[in-house]
């Protein structure tokens, strides 16, 4: 049973849509319905007290993610845009303006540009949740939170590429090469079960059987992968072949996140994934701090209260959109 003096998630969504519109047109303040809707209830003015503070922590994490995002959001309108009509290109021009009056705000909300702008190329991705997907040769593949897919079929040759996040492939035994393609670098196989994750400007390969071939960049030699290897590469430069237990590694396919003495800004990254709204880390040196553990993505705010109470630090979460670890 609710108490009656709890803010509601209905209370609190008009109390952002308020922000907005205020931030948008600062004269709605003086209007006489947000008058009427703050006086209506107690529980209004600390609902839109509470969005005011969102905004504010939110203000930083998201003017530094718009300035990284800019040169994406251009080079989509760039490639949108067409010669013949000056008029088309006005449009393009307004309607990035406009995105830009909403971009702190969903950025703070979990909304990411990039992942936007790779989906609409996307043939498979997906949200909150791991998702399953059967390709047309009946090749599985299993995409984690917050990953997307492009998959083009002909010519004798599978081609997929990992647009962003991460995908496990079971891969179908056809006699034609099956490719992912991930930044620079590709995993060439024929049958067998790995994963490739996004990892910075490259990816990682983890490969649970089977055998693959990693390429850092066109031109470059491959690397051999056997059962419970696992390599990373950047740059057009691959790292060391790791020995690993694939298993583990790749327990997010069952809803577990394992780790051993990893750094705690890593596993708020992946645990983020999870989590309906965005989770900003505020200390950096509290992100360097090692963590071990094995937790469910279907928790990730419990994950991070028991990491919390090992660690020492604190969490606040705001609108049920914004968690900030401090």
């Amino acid at each position: 049973m609710s108490h009656p003096d709890l803010i509601t998630a209905v209370q609190s969504d008009a109390a952002l849509h308020w922000l907005l519109r205020i931030n948008q047109q600062p004269e709605a303040a003086q209007s006489a319905d947000f008058k009427r809707w703050l006086i209506a209830d107690p529980r209004h003015r600390e609902a839109y007290a509470e969005a005011q503070l969102l905004w504010q922590i939110s203000e930083a994490p998201a003017a530094r993610m718009a300035e990284e995002e800019h040169a994406d959001l251009q080079r989509y309108l760039q490639a949108m845009a067409r010669p013949a009509s000056s008029g088309r290109w006005r449009a393009l021009c307004g309607m990035a303006a406009a995105s830009c009056l909403v971009l702190a705000m969903g950025v703070a909300g979990g909304w990411r540009p990039v992942d936007w702008l790779q989906n609409l190329q996307a043939d498979f991705s997906s949200g909150e949740a791991i998702r399953q997907v059967t390709l047309a040769d009946q090749s599985q593949v299993t995409l984690d939170a917050g990953s997307a897919i492009a998959v083009h079929f002909q010519q004798g040759e599978r081609h997929v590429r990992l647009l962003h996040g991460a995908a496990f492939f079971q891969v179908t035994h056809t006699g034609e090469p099956f490719v992912v393609e991930a930044g620079e670098g590709q995993v060439r196989v024929l049958g067998t079960q790995f994963e490739v994750r996004e990892q910075g400007d490259g990816a990682q390969v983890t490969v649970r059987s089977g055998r693959v071939a990693v390429t850092a960049a066109q031109g470059q030699a491959a690397h051999e992968l056997t059962a419970n290897q696992q390599l990373a590469f950047a740059d057009g430069q691959a790292g060391e072949t790791q020995s690993v237990d694939s298993d583990s590694r790749l327990a997010w396919r069952q809803g577990w996140l394992n780790y051993y003495q990893v750094p705690l800004a890593q596993v708020v990254d992946d645990l983020g994934r999870y989590y309906p709204g965005r989770i900003v880390l505020l200390d950096g040196e509290l992100g360097r701090r090692k963590v071990s553990g094995s937790f469910p993505v279907a928790e990730p705010l419990a994950a991070l209260d028991s990491l919390g109470q090992v660690l020492g630090f604190s969490r606040q979460t705001l609108l049920g959109r914004l968690t900030v670890i401090r």
